[in-house]
């Protein structure tokens, strides 16, 4: 498969019904968000995380191929004949579990802490931030014309992105700045 095709050259790209849209489209801005969410991801892995929790954010990028394909099919066929591209109520107990187990193992949210820390909490930081607009821009494309677990995922990641970017500043002896 060639690198490029061209069909971008005009404005357009094409979602995998073969619906060709305006690369503004909000679909496509929608998956956008949800690809830089994934490079943000990569940073922070780049950055350093401990092994345990590297394990888990490798598991969430597979995820985000996965949701971005979703969202780039509008007529929900790909799960069908794509079995990766699924999203489903076990994947978001897989996030509520992985919550569970981090925020755990911190002490106690006493207030609002400032995003930072060392250079993977703060990627993580940032990538949490990036997750809450994609989330955003999600409901944007309208909650009844979205499978349900995908918005509920997203929604649980940036929880996720929250308590690892804790734990990874926590068990690098990183002090919270307190709002």
């Amino acid at each position: 498969m060639p690198l490029y095709t061209g069909i971008g050259d005009r404005g357009t790209t094409a979602l995998f019904d073969g619906t060709t849209v305006p690369k503004d489209d909000a679909r496509v801005a929608v998956y956008g968000d949800v690809d830089e969410l994934n490079a943000t991801v990569g940073l922070a892995r780049a950055a350093g995380l401990p092994d345990d929790l590297d394990e888990m954010v490798v598991e969430v990028q597979r995820d985000l191929f996965a949701i971005g394909a979703r969202l780039a099919d509008p007529r929900s066929r790909i799960s069908a004949r794509v079995t990766k591209a699924r999203i489903d109520r076990a994947d978001v107990e897989r996030l509520e579990g992985w919550i569970d187990s981090v925020d755990g193992g911190l002490p106690p949210l006493r207030s609002f802490i400032l995003p930072g820390g060392g250079p993977p909490g703060a990627a993580l930081h940032q990538a949490r931030a990036v997750c809450r607009r994609a989330e955003r821009r999600i409901v944007g494309l309208g909650v009844e014309s979205l499978e349900p677990e995908l918005l509920r995922y997203v929604n649980r990641l940036s929880d996720l992105l929250f308590a690892l970017a804790r734990a990874v500043n926590h068990r690098s002896g990183v002090s919270e700045i307190e709002w």
